[in-house]
């Protein structure tokens, strides 16, 4: 039997994953100072953020799962010591392939975040593994949300360099906290971690309810990465040619998603998961038609930010929480499957913000994603409502696709 998490691990955990997932994001900000300090074009400092979502993806497929296999104290300090090498190595980097290879690491070792989440919902009490989930996902949220603010301000402080080492330094103090407080208990596998690999695949074949999960997270994380990168880029350039800081304070208003994320649990476990998305995804696209007004004026472009984020924060909360509620002793297989999919898509966002930006003008790019969102939304409401039975380790369970 699962032990409970210690006391407070639940929100360690948060604070792990927020702390990790940041450091995808927060040098997003700085891209035009990089581009200039290492001599290159925009378009090449771009590629940052694509580089640490495939750095993500690998961590998820080949990391993930490892959460079904080793002690959570372990696992969770490993990563987050090489995730701190992994950005003293960028903040050393004299050329694009130096930093680009870096944060291949430095996305691989922030998957510890979806490890996190995986960790507190295996240790939470009966019944609440839904706000466990929820409470990580806040930490996951603060730690995107903060990172462009935090990443701008500091590289305006210190450079961008001196600003990956603070980064650095919070991961080495997460690790020393995971090494002394996170749970010691080893899951008891049933398999070898070569066969939890070769398992993955057929999972999605086997779970009708993960496909769909994937579908409508991917799309919905395709629309986040267009906007914020794209943004990012429009902000930087003129007629409004803000600086790093200046950036950055826009992911403030994305707070009221962090601040929803708590609510969004206890529905999620008083109510579907399907009932939360739908919700969430038509809450994005509100805020997405505001977005595509323009962004020169700053009230609307924070109201749709902060409508925008919170539907795509409650949607993913969720949207995990059915996830591993399909078998809670695999949920870590589940989640790499899922997430390796789900950056997958979100990575094509990243890498098509530039050239949509520079084609289709900003308003183009947001009616892009606004697109993805309402087809996401229209598959969240398809489906049938009835019970099927669907296998699971050789027995039937009962599964209801109005959670799909």
């Amino acid at each position: 039997m699962t032990r409970p998490a210690p006391r407070g691990g639940t929100f360690l955990l948060a604070s792990i994953a927020g702390t990790a997932i940041a450091n995808n994001y927060a040098i997003q900000p700085a891209l035009a100072a990089v581009a200039a300090d290492l001599s290159v074009p925009l378009s090449v400092t771009s590629l940052v953020p694509t580089a640490a979502l495939v750095g993500c993806m690998t961590g998820f497929a080949l990391l993930l799962p490892l959460t079904d296999h080793l002690a959570p104290h372990r696992l969770v300090t490993t990563q987050l010591t090489a995730l701190a090498a992994g950005l003293t190595l960028a903040a050393a980097a004299h050329g694009a392939v130096v930093l680009l290879a870096a944060y291949l690491l430095i996305g691989a070792a922030a998957s510890v975040a979806a490890q996190a989440g995986t960790i507190a919902a295996r240790h939470a009490p009966p019944g609440r593994r839904g706000t466990g989930v929820a409470i990580v996902a806040a930490g996951m949220s603060a730690g995107i949300l903060l990172s462009r603010l935090a990443g701008g301000t500091l590289t305006d402080l210190l450079g961008w360099r001196r600003m990956l080492l603070v980064f650095a330094a919070l991961a080495l103090l997460g690790a020393i906290a995971a090494a002394t407080l996170l749970p010691r208990q080893r899951p008891h596998a049933r398999r070898s971690y070569r066969a939890t690999l070769a398992s993955l695949p057929p999972l999605l074949r086997h779970h009708a309810q993960l496909r769909r999960a994937v579908a409508t997270g991917g799309l919905w994380y395709f629309a986040f990465n267009l906007i914020w990168v794209a943004l990012a880029l429009a902000l930087a350039q003129p007629p409004h040619s803000l600086g790093p800081t200046a950036i950055g304070l826009y992911s403030l208003a994305g707070l009221l998603g962090f601040a929803a994320l708590p609510f969004t649990g206890r529905l999620t476990d008083r109510f579907t998961p399907h009932t939360v998305i739908t919700a969430g995804m038509l809450a994005a696209a509100a805020g997405t038609v505001l977005l595509t007004t323009g962004l020169h004026t700053p009230s609307a472009t924070a109201l749709g930010l902060a409508l925008f984020d919170a539907g795509c924060f409650a949607a993913q909360a969720a949207n995990q929480s059915r996830i591993i509620a399909l078998n809670p002793q695999r949920s870590g297989s589940l989640s790499s499957v899922y997430l390796v999919l789900y950056f997958a898509i979100g990575a094509i966002g990243t890498a098509l913000a530039g050239p949509l930006l520079n084609t289709l003008g900003w308003q183009g790019t947001a009616l892009t994603a606004l697109t993805a969102l309402l087809l996401a939304a229209a598959l969240g409401c398809t489906g049938p409502r009835q019970a099927r039975r669907e296998p699971t380790h050789g027995t039937d369970r009962l599964v209801r696709l109005s959670q799909h």
